[in-house]
């Protein structure tokens, strides 16, 4: 998937769907091998006041057969390809940071390393303004904590709808509007509060299933020279109306994610990806 970017560090799934829009589809090579430099400033979770920095650098292996596709930020299997819809089954994963990072979480669990699976439907809407493309997006995926064990943490749907189009000049655009939902299991682990961390300023507090925040984003790419691409974005999320805008967890309603790296291709097929 895009990667559920409510998980500390889970942005650069935005980066990478972006750089990928530089050519079209028929165009890009069956497979890439490169890495990538991320600076990033994110949002602990929707409703922190906090943000957390990171900078990485990590290799990526991008590979889009007519099944097998590790690309826009998920790996996983295509089950189904028509003109306008593309149904896939795979997983992504995110950074977790801990407890004692976020001064609203002292003392408690901390936010683990995720990783998610499940299925996501894609619905070609067709062209939008500047030869642009509309689409839509609906996964739905189990989340599991890495750092306990592989527990299972809940369930999220993620619906957006993204426009995106390529400039003369070589830049790439994207922007989505979108909402998160949890079930009870998965709003409970980042808004809930149970009775033993409880504290004056603290109350214990159970968390309910329903919105766990709206997300605004945007993000851009250009192509440097054939191996290197500049990629960047910008997100909002806001937990206005949300299921646990009320939670002591919750310290504002609206926060800011911004991010830009360098990614470099080291290798790449001469045979074109699958349509």
């Amino acid at each position: 998937m895009k990667p559920i970017s409510i998980f500390v560090g889970a942005a650069t799934a935005l980066s990478f769907s972006s750089a990928s829009m530089a050519q079209e589809k028929s165009e890009l090579p069956l497979w890439e091998i490169g890495g990538f430099g991320l600076a990033v400033s994110q949002q602990a979770y929707p409703g922190s006041d906090q943000q957390v920095n990171r900078g990485l650098a990590l290799p990526f292996v991008i590979y889009r057969g007519q099944f097998l596709r590790a690309d826009d930020g998920s790996v996983g299997l295509r089950a189904l390809k028509t003109n306008n819809l593309e149904l896939d089954i795979g997983f992504s994963g995110s950074f977790g940071s801990g407890a004692d990072d976020i001064k609203a979480r002292n003392g408690m669990p901390k936010l683990g390393s995720m990783i998610e699976f499940g299925p996501r439907l894609k619905w070609n809407l067709g062209e939008g303004p500047g030869n642009g493309r509309w689409s839509a997006q609906f996964p739905l995926r189990g989340v599991f904590d890495l750092s306990d064990g592989g527990a299972s943490k809940g369930i999220a749907f993620e619906p957006e709808l993204v426009f995106s189009r390529r400039s003369s000049n070589g830049w790439a655009y994207s922007s989505s509007v979108g909402a998160i939902f949890g079930n009870q299991k998965l709003n409970d682990t980042f808004y809930g509060v149970a009775a033993p961390f409880a504290l004056p300023n603290r109350p214990a507090y159970t968390a309910e299933s329903g919105l766990i925040s709206w997300r605004l984003g945007v993000s851009a790419s250009r192509s440097l020279a054939p191996d290197w691409r500049l990629f960047g974005f910008a997100r909002l999320d806001s937990v206005a109306g949300a299921a646990n805008e009320n939670s002591p967890l919750v310290r504002q309603k609206n926060g800011a994610s911004v991010g830009m790296g360098l990614s470099y291709t080291w290798l790449r097929s001469s045979e074109k990806a699958r349509p």
